[in-house]
């Protein structure tokens, strides 16, 4: 398979372009600029918080099962 050459790129862009209008694909844009930083954001917030505590006095118990009833 060969790379698309320039015309079906100019093909390509003109019918998105026709399709979505320049505002609808300027939108987009914004949107998904905002989610990046949104994104970043957020993880540098999170390098912030500090790890929850672990509790020492919890406790796990296990607990049998009988496998008389499995059977």
């Amino acid at each position: 398979m060969h790379a698309p050459g320039i015309w079906g790129i100019i093909v390509v862009a003109v019918v998105v372009l026709l399709l979505f209008g320049r505002g609808k694909i300027s939108g987009m844009m914004g949107e998904v600029a905002s989610g990046i930083k949104a994104f970043q954001k957020g993880l540098k917030d999170e390098d912030k918080v500090p790890p929850a505590q672990i509790d020492a006095s919890t406790t796990v118990e296990a607990r049998e099962t009988d496998k008389s009833k499995d059977a």
